[in-house]
């Protein structure tokens, strides 16, 4: 039975093996991210298939991101940000 939710499959998805050699990620990082809903992806029978644009879009966000992508108070992450962690409000 299929998920009425899920997207088209066509040329814009590509299994995580692609998106890690487009990427320089492993294809391990790419199926977690893809587990944790990180990415866009649907579940093929036991592969994974992920976005390209999302996938080339993470990319860019960490490599802009840098070293601050370790720092646990960052902006974009409220749900990191909890109180009472060495942070003075």
């Amino acid at each position: 039975m299929s998920n009425p939710d899920a997207p088209a499959i066509g040329k814009d998805w590509i299994t995580t093996n692609e998106a890690a050699e487009l990427t320089g990620y492993t294809s391990h990082y790419i199926r977690m991210l893809a587990r944790e809903a990180a990415l866009p992806a649907v579940k093929a029978g036991r592969d994974w298939l992920v976005s390209r644009e999302a996938a080339l879009a993470w990319r860019e966000k960490m490599d802009a991101l840098g070293s601050e992508k370790h720092n646990p108070w960052r902006e974009d992450r409220p749900d990191l940000a909890q109180q009472g962690r060495g942070r003075i409000e």
